[in-house]
């Protein structure tokens, strides 16, 4: 058996030389507006699982660096957790869309997430010609938390214990900031620390909004598994502001699974993130083309 020697094609091959630099112009205006902004990147969905475009991620997030931006990931790892629970015999178990965490759940959570998780995104950009480090909130103090209270959403005076799945008391966003200014790129794990030094779970999408609204940053990206926000002949809405948000919802345009996917984007917009896009991973290069192209590839919700 022999290795293949043919080589790579060149997938823009095609385009001629004057019309490759045309395409480049056109983000130059980005560049310039964006230049020393930071991006807060929650890594998910497709784009995470895909090896194609897990490549197209990484190079996207170097490239970005590279034109003078600060991209900042935060990442999840729903899957990757449920195949670890597999091989030791353990169901995933979920309340109201919480998974319960408790002690042995969290080991593995803390395994897959600050372990596999991370290293491979980390190896990922570090291939791509980028200088990434592995966070978890731990480190520097990043991410305090408390035990989640999670009310029935039958009945409010019920409560369900979910283990260690925690809320966000407070982010000291120090060491990424200290990491930024040596030109490194922060990948983030999302879990928390306790007053007893215990360890909490905490929704990715939540800590990437929190992050991003504690760092000032520019934009905040959400990689999903969905084209964005969708009207009610299902075609996609590129552009919206955080009011029109809360009137897709009250018409009811804006239900079920997609309001949890949307709070977070909801939130960091009203509390000063210049702009949040809600990108479909599945599209190679989703976020390149949405930062700094006239291409909408998802939803855009404006702080204003």
């Amino acid at each position: 058996m022999t290795n293949s020697s043919t080589p790579d094609v060149d997938p823009v091959a095609h385009i001629a030389p004057r019309d490759k630099a045309e395409i480049l112009a056109q983000a130059l205006p980005y560049i310039r507006r964006f230049h020393g902004k930071t991006i807060v990147i929650k890594y998910g969905g497709n784009a995470m699982t895909d090896p194609e475009l897990q490549a197209d991620f990484a190079e996207d997030v170097v490239l970005l660096k590279l034109v003078g931006l600060n991209p900042v990931v935060v990442h999840g790892g729903g899957p990757q957790i449920d195949a670890a629970l597999n091989k030791i015999g353990k169901k995933g178990q979920f309340i109201q869309g919480m998974r319960v965490t408790d002690e042995e759940t969290m080991e593995v959570v803390e395994w897959v997430l600050a372990g596999e998780v991370q290293q491979d995104i980390v190896g990922l950009i570090n291939a791509a010609g980028g200088k990434a480090v592995g966070l978890t909130g731990r480190d520097g103090g990043l991410i305090r938390a408390r035990k989640l209270k999670l009310l029935d959403l039958a009945d409010p005076a019920k409560e369900h214990d979910v283990g260690q799945v925690g809320e966000i008391e407070s982010i000291d966003p120090s060491v990424v900031k200290a990491l930024q200014d040596d030109q490194f790129i922060p990948v983030i794990s999302p879990i928390g620390f306790g007053s007893r030094n215990e360890s909490y779970n905490i929704n990715a999408d939540l800590v990437a909004s929190k992050l991003a609204q504690v760092l000032k940053a520019e934009k905040l990206v959400l990689l999903t598994n969905i084209k964005g926000v969708l009207d009610k002949q299902g075609q996609l809405i590129t552009d919206l502001t955080a009011r029109e948000i809360d009137e897709l919802i009250e018409d009811g345009t804006i239900s079920g699974g997609m309001i949890p996917k949307i709070e977070g984007a909801i939130d960091a917009a009203k509390s000063g993130v210049h702009a949040v896009h809600i990108v479909d991973g599945r599209v190679p290069h989703a976020m390149l083309l949405e930062i700094l192209t006239d291409q909408a590839y998802g939803t855009m919700i404006r702080s204003h």
